[in-house]
């Protein structure tokens, strides 16, 4: 198997999650061998950072690559619909500290992939193969990688919440990835907002790039504080459950985001893989730090 690129460049426009700015994302074909790259085309320089598990600073609420000052964050939608397309090399332009937040899920990147085209190149694409089982464990998470001629997965969730029961996700294989994962929207609890915004995040959240789920009473006075912080109009929050205008996309959609979100941190090894992955209760800081270590098995093995 050859490596792949884009056949043309495409461009997303859109607000950002956590800055709540508008953004800029130019995908471009790149060379044999570049891998993906984010380029801050706002910057002087024009700064590269490659998206490696090493280049990992930060995970709350999003994946962050980083090189010296530079730094993209919520990257993770983005690298899942490359992976799943097999697009081995692509430079992505950007004029932000993140990528736009689009819908919360991975469904624009995929049309915009298709419709700019995939190419093939030369140079032979390297995999990384599972060959034993890989087991790691952290703070009641887990990740278990198994020997398979493909990649496959399976998430298992579980928030403990009255509205969101425990979910299981399956992928069996990358080809199914645009009908079964890339439109599962990112999620987040009500009772996590106001945390979230004192920490200076989700400050372009809203109802249409996120599922918000409402899993625990509030008095009115919270829920009038919170509109406050949002600054929206008041509402009346009567009864738990989900405040999207849009329906769910599938039953199990937050379970199928976080495996949209393994894939895309995953990807950080910088290889496609060729295994079965089984995680329970994933996140990205787990993701990620298990995407170093095989990073580094990788680098240690070649």
């Amino acid at each position: 198997m050859v490596q792949h690129t884009l056949a043309q460049a495409f461009t997303l426009n859109g607000k950002g999650l956590h800055t709540g700015v508008q953004i800029t994302a130019t995908f471009c074909p790149a060379a044999e061998n570049t891998g993906i790259q984010l380029v801050r085309t706002d910057l002087a320089g024009s700064p590269v950072i490659p998206a490696l598990a090493s280049y990992v600073t930060a995970t709350e609420r999003g994946t962050v690559v980083a090189n010296g000052s530079a730094a993209v964050s919520t990257i993770e939608h983005a690298m899942a619909a490359l992976m799943a397309f097999g697009i081995d090399n692509c430079t992505i332009q950007i004029n932000a500290p993140e990528m736009p937040i689009l819908d919360g899920s991975a469904s624009f990147i995929v049309t915009a992939i298709k419709q700019a085209g995939i190419v093939s190149q030369q140079a032979a694409r390297r995999y990384f193969e599972v060959t034993e089982k890989m087991e790691f464990e952290h703070n009641g998470s887990s990740i278990t990688l198994l020997p398979d001629d493909h990649f496959s997965a399976e998430v298992h969730i579980d928030f403990n919440s009255p509205i969101l029961p425990p979910q299981v996700a399956t992928l069996a294989s990358l080809a199914n990835f645009e009908d079964e994962i890339a439109a599962a929207r990112t999620f987040v609890f009500v009772r996590e907002i106001a945390p979230l915004l004192q920490h200076n995040l989700i400050k372009g959240g809203d109802l249409d790039n996120a599922i918000v789920i409402y899993d625990k009473e509030m008095s009115q006075q919270e829920v009038d504080n919170l509109c406050g912080l949002l600054n929206i109009p008041n509402i009346q929050l009567t009864e738990l459950g989900y405040l999207n205008r849009k329906p769910l996309v599938f039953d199990n959609e937050p379970a199928r985001h976080k495996l949209l979100d393994i894939i895309g941190d995953l990807s950080l090894i910088g290889l496609p893989i060729k295994g079965k992955v089984i995680a329970h209760k994933p996140g990205h800081t787990f993701n990620t730090q298990v995407a170093k270590l095989i990073l580094n098995y990788i680098n240690q093995t070649k």
